[in-house]
Parts: structure tokens; C-alpha cells; sequence
């Protein structure tokens, strides 16, 4: 499990430096602002996760339940909440509807904070205070 924190924390990190470049050079003189700011929130997301990812496997234990769905629900929670935002905003920009993607983001919401309650738990019952 160490080793899917670190190749999807380093994947997630590559991925949201490209699309903040793409967006930062390329989506600004194509996208109007408030599109740009929603897909920036899916970058700062992603990335933010992409470290989380790296420091989840550096410091937990993986032999627990808990770690190991800390690590699991952080990949699909970055995967559906970032996900979500930017396909969001392609539509949005092609004036196309986003019914189906709408209720993933917050889907992608829940499993980032169980994944955060999940490290939380690894922690309290994992080390010796």
C-alpha cells in the first residue's frame, strides 16, 4: 500500500503541475475567470492531496486497516473531486450540461474527509504517546 501512496501522490503531483501550466498559460486567454478559479480549486486540491499521499506512506504504518483506507479513499476522493471540477468546467465552457457530474464533487468531498478521519484514527492508535 506504501507503494500506491507514492505512485499516485507523485502522479497526482506531475498531473496538477501540467494542468495549473495548461490553465495558468493556455485556459486564461480562452476561459472566463470565474472557470479559471474552479479549475485552479481542482489543482490546489489535487496537489494538496498529492503530498498527503507522499506523507501518508512516509509516516503510517500500513500494516493497519485504517492506514490502508486512509491511502485508498484519499486516491478516489482526489480522482472525484479534482476529476469532477475539471470536467465541470470543460462543459461549463462548452456550454454543455453537467447534470451527471455535479453530485460527484461532493462524493469526491466525502471521500477526502474519510480519508483524513482515517489518518486521524491511524495516528491516535498507532503511536504511543
Amino acid at each position: 500500500m506504501q507503494e500506491f501512496a507514492f505512485i499516485f501522490g507523485g502522479a497526482f503531483g506531475f498531473i496538477a503541475v501540467v494542468l495549473g501550466a495548461f490553465a495558468s498559460h493556455l485556459l486564461k486567454k480562452r476561459w472566463p475567470k470565474d472557470l479559471i478559479d474552479s479549475f485552479e480549486i481542482g489543482v490546489k486540491y489535487q496537489m494538496y492531496h498529492a503530498l498527503y499521499l507522499v506523507l501518508l506512506g512516509q509516516i503510517l504504518p500500513m500494516d493497519s486497516t485504517t492506514a490502508k483506507l486512509s491511502v485508498v479513499f484519499s486516491i478516489i476522493g482526489t480522482l472525484l473531486f479534482s476529476g469532477s471540477i475539471y470536467g465541470i468546467c470543460m462543459l461549463k465552457n462548452q456550454k454543455k450540461p453537467i447534470k451527471l457530474l455535479g453530485p460527484i464533487t461532493p462524493l469526491g468531498g466525502l471521500c477526502l474527509l474519510l480519508s483524513w478521519l482515517f489518518f486521524i484514527t491511524t495516528v491516535l492508535y498507532s503511536y504511543e504517546y
